[in-house]
């Protein structure tokens, strides 16, 4: 029977915003990205377990006791092999499927998981992913399996934070599914991940529109708010191109 695992790769390193995992996306509240981030896929019943691949580094250890407060397993491995961190949450768990979103994304496109989830195993796929999203808000859904392929057949760069890079260079040897989004939300130049502090500015702006709806609030919903204030958006706007360069499969 298939289990999919959601493997967080967590680390407090970043030379422009660090520790962003662990950043107050409500401050008065004290919730990190991350504690957001956790609760929100802990509302998804295809998601059978949630597990930190923390980085080795005494900077890191803050990650055991957020796995501790919402009652998640963890691992610890290497700092820049982040492909085998995945692939070892996935084995803590005893999960056949990996389901990995970055740690500074806090607004997944999280209507379609269930749909994904789906099509992912009746299609018998090595890897599922979304595309033409804002910068952020997608996820994938690969098989334990093709990371370990990758893994064993890739170099150093293939096993970084770059999870399916070695895919994306060998499509021929994985089935692949890209899963289609409305209109609407194919918005890439929209940015809604965390690397710079402008970014955080954006998102606890986003948060604090939409608490009350948190976690789960409709991607839709947060781009019709940014178009409403491209004040925040100019915020982010000269991050947008690099981001990405390293956004799909």
């Amino acid at each position: 029977m298939r289990k999919l695992v959601a493997c967080l790769a967590c680390r407090n390193n970043g030379s422009r915003l660090y520790g962003k995992p662990v950043q107050n996306l409500d401050i008065a509240g004290q919730l990190t990205v991350l504690d957001y981030i956790i609760t929100a896929l802990k509302s998804f019943p295809d998601i059978d377990a949630i597990v930190l691949g923390i980085s080795e580094g005494n900077d890191n250890l803050g990650f055991v006791d957020i796995a501790a407060k919402h009652s998640i397993d963890y691992i610890i491995g290497d700092a820049n092999d982040v492909l085998q961190r995945l692939i070892r949450c996935c084995e803590k768990a005893g999960g056949t499927d990996i389901f990995r979103v970055t740690t500074e994304s806090p607004f997944t496109y999280f209507e379609a998981i269930k749909g994904a989830w789906e099509s992912h195993v009746s299609g018998n796929y090595d890897i599922t992913a979304l595309d033409n999203l804002p910068d952020g808000s997608g996820f994938e859904i690969t098989t334990l399996d093709a990371y370990k392929r990758s893994w064993d057949r890739g170099e150093s760069k293939h096993r970084s934070e770059l999870c399916s890079l070695y895919i994306r260079e060998h499509k021929d040897e994985f089935r692949m599914q890209y899963i289609d989004v409305p209109r609407e939300i194919r918005r890439t130049d929209i940015r809604l991940t965390i690397d710079y502090p402008e970014d955080l500015i954006l998102c606890r702006a986003v948060y604090q529109h939409f608490k009350k709806q948190a976690p789960l609030i409709p991607l839709q919903e947060i781009i019709r708010f940014l178009d409403a204030h491209p004040e925040l958006k100019a915020l982010v706007d000269p991050f947008v191109e690099e981001g990405l360069k390293t956004m799909y499969i």
